[in-house]
C-alpha cells in the first residue's frame, strides 16, 4: 500500500512510502483488540480504593439490647453493618487490576488497529522534522495545514522529536507518542494517525 508523504507545512512531497502489508494490511481481530483495550484500561487503575469492615471500625462492641424479648432482630455491637456507621459488607479492597496477555496477540491487535485505520484512509504520513523550540502555536498550525485541526489526532514521532511533544501537549485533541510507546487504545481513540516517515519502517520492525 503506497502513501504520498507530506512536509508538516501540508505540502506534498511528491514522494510516496510503501505502508506493509503485514502491519496495515492484515485482517483486522476484533477480539485481539478488545482484549489489548481492556488490558491498557485495567493497567490505568490504580486500585487504591478501600472501605472499612466491621473489625476496622472504631466503636464500643458493647451488645445493644438483649438476645429475646425485645419483637425486633437481634443485635450485637453498634459496628454492625446493618447500622449506620457500621462497617461495609464485602467493601472493596486495594487490588492490582492488570493481567498478562501474548506478545503476539498485543502485537496483533495493534497491527489490526492500524489496518483499520488505513481501510478508513485516517493515515497521513509526514516527513522528519522537529520543531527549533516548543511552541503550540506551531502545532496548531501545522493540524491547520493538514486539514485535521478539528479531529482528535494522534502523532507518531522519533526520540529525538521532544519538541514536537512539548507543542502538542496543552492541546485537549492532539497527542504525540514516540514510536516504541505505541498502544492499540491510542489508536483507536483518534480520528487520524500521523506517522513521522522513519517511524513506518520501526513500526513494522516492532510488530514484525
Amino acid at each position: 500500500m503506497e502513501i504520498s508523504v507530506h512536509k508538516y507545512t501540508g505540502e506534498d512531497t511528491g514522494r510516496k512510502i510503501d505502508l506493509s502489508e503485514a502491519v496495515f494490511g492484515v485482517d483486522p481481530n476484533d477480539h485481539a483488540i478488545y482484549l489489548d483495550v481492556k488490558q491498557y484500561l485495567a493497567n490505568q487503575r490504580q486500585g487504591t480504593h478501600k472501605a472499612k469492615e466491621k473489625a476496622e471500625i472504631t466503636g464500643s462492641t458493647k451488645k445493644l439490647k438483649k438476645q429475646k424479648g425485645t419483637g425486633t432482630a437481634r443485635a450485637g455491637s453498634i459496628k454492625s453493618p446493618v447500622f449506620r456507621g457500621g462497617g461495609r459488607i464485602f467493601g472493596p479492597k486495594p487490588r492490582n487490576y492488570s493481567f498478562k496477555l501474548n506478545r503476539k496477540l498485543k502485537q496483533l491487535a495493534r497491527k489490526s488497529a492500524l489496518s483499520y485505520k488505513a481501510q478508513d484512509n485516517a493515515i497521513l504520513v509526514l516527513e522528519d522534522f522537529n520543531f527549533e523550540a516548543p511552541k503550540t502555536k506551531e502545532y496548531i498550525a501545522l493540524l491547520g495545514a493538514l486539514q485535521v485541526s478539528d479531529k482528535k489526532t494522534l502523532m507518531v514521532v522519533g526520540e529525538d522529536s521532544n519538541n514536537v511533544y512539548l507543542s502538542s501537549r496543552n492541546l485537549r485533541n492532539a497527542k504525540v507518542i514516540t514510536v516504541d510507546r505505541l498502544t492499540t487504545y491510542d489508536v483507536l481513540h483518534a480520528d487520524n494517525l500521523l506517522l513521522c516517515e522513519g517511524t513506518v519502517e520501526k513500526l513494522s520492525t516492532i510488530l514484525n
